[in-house]
């Protein structure tokens, strides 16, 4: 037990400290406007150069003290939340490793170091989705890890495909893979390998389906390293990518994505379900305004968003902590009342995830928002990018009056205990950052001023549809559920939304009776069939069969010996004859 908290402590301090000196390290680069460019020749055979790369630039330092912050919040918060787990020393290392990965992937800017970052996260994703063992977790696991070989796989051909320039440092080909007309396939690839990591439509079935993992784990990999990897790489491969074809894609699959999770969190009782779900519509914000054009932009609300859903996610576990791992919203109530730091804790990150002013969300969504209604856009994406915001406010305000409001529905007693130091810390600090790093950020990045010039109804819409989504959250909250649900279950527009899209059917069903039971068959037909015969099997039956002749042969009567004798005397005599 000594051993686990001095690893967790370790950890924990190693990664604060970090942090800080990374994130005013950053400012300086950001200050003399200049990027350190680290090449290690780790061995040379004859002309082959083996080199490690790593870019140090105000981006990758600033985002990578965000990641470290996060996860010494992580590493604080996980010693009191999993110590029931005997093996908590191997949880602190796994999401070590975690967090390794994501550096490197952060650092890289060489594709063959990416692709050890991207795959690492990966794996050890799949290692902390299927770390309670059982079949839920271990399905989870699996589609979390084969929706991500999408993406693994489209970073392979793009490093094959960059042998044509002779280098993997992407970093240096910029304007000129921008202008070489053969290179859209590169572009093409990197949208879908950040596709399938922030599971944009259609890879979105996996990123619900991990929250099978630890609650701290949730909240690491839904604030800053695992779905915002591809929205990270696209930003880096963004001057390549901008004014292809692969851009208006990516917009629109992004608008949908949010529209599509908007719709599926109003529909969700699973309390970290719904986080998950306004993680993917965040997901779709970041790759909408970047596929717009708007990279700082992008990376802001990355960095804003990082903070205020790791405070939910470590929120919301500190509740399921206390009602005894019970995750149902339709159970909860009264917690305003039972656990109030936790609570304030909460509605700061759920009105910083509404973008209330002043909070760190506001300062983001806002400038997005008013971004977007300069955009010379159809009516259509208009439309729907500002419901998807209005959908947001009403499911955060639907889960505020859920959990905070009314009368506790546990069936039994429960005891609320808000005296974990350990767990209460974390939420404190990261509160401050919802706060705070907003209105910070926004100084540091955006030095220069722009003009934002807006008629006045436009300027007062992202208003307006906050105000009709958190109305529209307290009169869903004050329907009678069990009613309206048992009135709507048969229908199938209802089911379609709730289910997002039907997209979880789509991404096991389809998997199981197209390609496992092709696979099935091939195995049955080829594997155990046609090769068999022909191959091994066949090669074993024709020597069996010459070895059971030789057998008779050997084993039969003196018949044969006399048989043999003399026909070789009457072959000699008839040689001798010729001669």
């Amino acid at each position: 037990m000594m051993l686990n908290l001095k690893i967790c402590y370790l950890s924990f301090f190693f990664l604060f400290f970090l942090s800080f000196f990374l994130f005013f390290f950053g400012l300086n680069l950001m200050m003399m406007e200049e990027s350190i460019f680290i090449e290690w020749n780790m061995f040379s055979i004859q002309n082959l150069s083996v080199v490690m790369t790593l870019l140090f630039d105000w981006m990758s330092l600033i985002f990578l003290s965000c990641v470290l912050f996060i996860s010494s919040m992580v590493v604080m918060y996980s010693e009191e939340y999993m110590s029931g787990d005997k093996n908590i020393n191997r949880f602190i290392l796994l999401v070590l490793m975690f967090v390794f990965s994501m550096g490197m992937l952060i650092v890289s800017p060489n594709l063959i170091s990416i692709l050890l970052g991207w795959d690492g996260l990966g794996l050890v994703s799949y290692c902390l989705v299927i770390y309670y063992q059982n079949t839920k977790s271990f399905n989870a696991g699996m589609l979390t890890a084969l929706s991500n070989r999408v993406g693994d796989v489209a970073i392979l051909i793009s490093i094959a495909w960059m042998l044509n320039f002779g280098s993997w440092n992407y970093i240096f080909y910029m304007d000129y893979m921008n202008n070489y007309s053969d290179m859209w396939l590169i572009s093409g690839l990197i949208v879908l390998a950040g596709m399938t990591k922030s599971a944009q439509i259609p890879f979105s079935a996996w990123l619900p389906a991990a929250m099978a993992a630890p609650t701290p784990v949730s909240s690491l990999v839904h604030s800053s390293t695992l779905v915002t990897a591809g929205v990270y790489l696209v930003i880096r491969f963004s001057p390549i990518v901008s004014g292809s074809i692969f851009w208006y894609f990516l917009f629109y699959i992004s608008v949908l994505t949010m529209f599509m999770s908007g719709l599926g969190a109003n529909y969700e009782f699973d309390l970290k379900k719904i986080i998950a779900l306004s993680t993917l519509s965040q997901l779709g914000v970041m790759m909408s305004v970047l596929s717009l054009g708007y990279p700082l932009l992008s990376f802001f609300h990355l960095l804003t968003h990082a903070m205020f859903k790791a405070l939910l996610f470590l929120c919301a576990g500190c509740i399921i902590h206390n009602i005894k791992d019970w995750q149902d919203i339709r159970y909860l109530g009264c917690v305003g009342l039972m656990l109030p730091l936790t609570s304030s804790c909460f509605n700061i990150a759920n009105l910083a995830l509404c973008g209330m002013p002043f909070l760190a969300g506001f300062y983001s969504k806002d400038l997005i928002l008013e971004m977007l209604s300069m955009n010379f856009l159809n009516i259509l994406i208009f439309i729907l990018y500002f419901i998807s915001t209005g959908l947001t406010v009403c499911y955060s305000f639907r889960l505020i009056f859920y959990s905070m409001m009314g009368d506790l529905n546990m069936s039994s007693f429960f005891f609320f205990n808000n005296n974990e130091s350990k767990m209460n810390w974390p939420m404190i600090f990261l509160s401050f950052m919802a706060i705070m790093v907003g209105s910070i950020l926004s100084w540091l990045i955006f030095s220069k001023v722009e003009m934002i010039c807006l008629p006045f109804h436009l300027k007062l819409l992202t208003l307006f549809v906050c105000l009709i989504g958190a109305w529209m959250g307290l009169e869903i909250n004050q329907l009678k559920i069990s009613v309206m649900m048992s009135a709507l279950e048969k229908k199938f527009i209802f089911s379609f939304m709730g289910s997002m899209w039907f997209m979880p059917f789509l991404s096991t069903q389809s998997l199981i009776n197209i390609y496992l039971n092709l696979g099935s068959y091939y195995m049955k037909s080829m594997d155990h069939g046609w090769s068999e015969y022909i191959g091994s099997q066949g090669f074993n039956m024709s020597l069996m069969s010459l070895a059971k002749k030789v057998q008779e042969f050997q084993n039969n009567t003196i018949k044969i010996y006399f048989m043999t004798f003399f026909l070789w005397i009457l072959m000699v005599f008839i040689v001798v004859l010729n001669m």
